[in-house]
């Protein structure tokens, strides 16, 4: 099996061309220092990673011998192993928005009021710490290799970065069935119409059999970015501003139900004033 880490390295070319092309033909979706920024966040995150799949990779493989099934891997069951993963991430990406403890980390990737194909690399250092990797345990559970999940979850986001541009228009029957750039410019958007809609990570199917799917409309302006105060932008206030938000509402709620509500109710954004706690966030 291929190193996981070696299948974005393998990939980033292929990253590089597609933001080289943005640039050249829609430099006005691009900041230099966003891009920068969100290169930077690139980094941090795939070292956290790393260093997290070091550590828990012998928890897996533990795991994974108390599979209910051995799965060969063949044709088949890649395919549904892709399924499978797709449907796990759905879910990952939905509690992500609703759960303040995971959205403490998501939301650095909604962080940037810009759109495009940088916007992809823009990913927290907090991933591994507030367990996504949890979502991904049923199926090595099933019986996939702990090495063929991660594979799979590589694959995933990497598909991912192909909709974050602003510069690809509607890709007619394919919205029906896949993820595209149209529907995940409404996923980024923090206008009210179109906050937790389109969790999907390759297949669109999920949110319209969940019923969070909605299409771009053309009557709407999409304003990119987070609700509330912004964090500034450097790569250790935009990886924590919001977790220590979530902690100063942990320590100023006086009940257990305030307490548990602040680490994993609806999230609350970063205020403009210090006693804004509105719930509301894209």
């Amino acid at each position: 099996m291929v190193d996981v880490s070696l299948i974005l390295l393998a990939l980033s070319p292929i990253f590089l061309l597609c933001v080289a092309w943005e640039y050249i033909k829609h430099h006005e979706h691009y900041d230099w220092r966003d891009s920068l920024l969100n290169a930077l966040l690139a980094l941090l995150h795939q070292g956290s990673d790393a260093l997290a799949l070091l550590v828990l990779m012998p928890l897996f493989y533990w795991l994974h011998q108390f599979a209910l099934f051995t799965i060969e891997l063949n044709l088949f069951s890649l395919l549904f192993g892709f399924i499978l993963q797709d449907f796990l991430y759905y879910w990952f990406h939905r509690a992500s928005h609703c759960i303040h403890w995971l959205w403490s980390a998501h939301v650095v990737h909604h962080s940037s009021n810009n759109m495009n194909f940088t916007t992809a690399f823009r990913q927290s250092l907090l991933y591994p710490i507030v367990g996504m990797w949890l979502f991904w345990l049923p199926m090595i559970l099933l019986g996939f290799t702990p090495t063929l999940v991660f594979a799979i979850v590589a694959i995933n986001l990497a598909f991912q970065f192909f909709v974050h541009t602003q510069t690809v228009n509607r890709l007619g029957v394919v919205e029906r069935i896949f993820n595209t750039p149209s529907h995940h410019r409404v996923h980024h958007a923090s206008n009210p119409d179109y906050i937790d809609k389109n969790f999907a990570g390759v297949l669109i199917i999920w949110d319209k059999l969940f019923g969070t799917f909605i299409e771009e409309r053309e009557d709407i302006t999409i304003c990119y970015g987070i609700r509330g105060a912004a964090p500034k932008q450097t790569p250790l206030d935009v990886n924590f501003a919001q977790w220590r938000h979530m902690f100063h509402r942990f320590s100023q709620a006086h009940t257990l139900k305030g307490k548990w509500l602040a680490l994993f109710g609806y999230p609350t954004h970063l205020p403009d004033k210090p006693k804004n706690t509105a719930s509301v966030k894209p």
